[in-house]
Parts: C-alpha cells; structure tokens; sequence
C-alpha cells in the first residue's frame, strides 16, 4: 500500500536532513543525456540496474512510476526539466517504510564533448531511517556509477 510523503520542492535538495550527493563524468553529451532522464521514461530500467519498472505517469503534471528490483515503489512528479542542465522529481508516494520525504535531482553540465552528471538523493525521515541512508551511501554511490556507465554505453550505441 502507497503512502503519502510530505510535498517538496526543488529547494529540499540543499535544506533536506540527509543529502547524499554523486558525481561522475561520462562521453555523452548533455542534451543526450537529459533526453535519456527526462524523455526516456521506460528505458531506466535499462540501465539503471536497482530499477525493474519505469513508466510515466498521465494526468495533471508530469510524473513517473518507478518500482525497485525487490519492490520498493515510487510515484513522483516532476519539479525540473530544464534542457540540458536539471531534471529533478519527488517522489509523492512510496511503500518505502519511514520516509516522509524524497527529492531527486540531477544536475547536468558540459565537462569537453561529454558531461558531468551529479545525482543529489534528499530525505527525511525518523532518525533511524535518516541513519539507515547515509550508512547506505556507499551502496548507493555505486548504483549511480554503474548506473551512469551503463547509460553512457548505452548512449554510445544507438
């Protein structure tokens, strides 16, 4: 059963408890990429190994439905898509035990003929949860490199 999460803003990504913040530079260039995040809904789950479903969400505002290999589910709606520099959602409602809120945002910038992408992950929650994620932080800054790697491959051979 989906729960509600407290609304949020783009600005939670510098104010949230826990901000967990990964960078990486990849040979795809930043109009590519953006389009793989912001208009490749489906296709996350591709390349982004921890995801098992990605599909996008009608209705009033943009939004996605996410769910988790191990089926954690998110229900987000859009706060950014700006070409080729910020795409960033919260999530709206999960199944996730103890959040009360999730904003998500990569940033996006030029680095040669490539990019630079930095992935923030912001939260809330009770202190337990709060202490849950940033011992994950390792667990989850691999997921984004390998994540990212296998974007730009993927990138690369269409």
């Amino acid at each position: 059963m989906l729960r509600q999460l407290r609304p949020e803003g783009l600005d939670f990504v510098e104010t949230a408890p826990v901000r967990l913040v990964f960078s990486r530079e990849i040979s795809a260039p930043p109009e590519v990429v953006f389009s793989a995040l912001a208009d490749d809904v489906p296709g996350w789950a591709q390349w982004f190994s921890a995801v098992s479903r990605a599909r996008p969400v009608e209705g009033t505002g943009a939004g996605r439905d996410i769910t988790l290999r191990g089926g954690i589910r998110f229900v987000e709606h859009v706060l950014a898509a700006q070409n080729p520099e910020v795409y960033a959602y919260a999530v709206a409602s999960t199944n996730a035990p103890g959040l009360r809120a999730l904003v998500e945002e990569w940033r996006l910038a030029p680095v040669g003929t490539g990019t630079r992408v930095r992935w923030t992950f912001a939260a809330d929650g009770p202190a337990p949860v709060q202490m849950l994620l940033r011992a994950a932080r390792p667990g989850l800054g691999k997921a984004f490199r390998d994540a990212v790697t296998a974007l730009d491959r993927r990138l690369a051979d269409r």
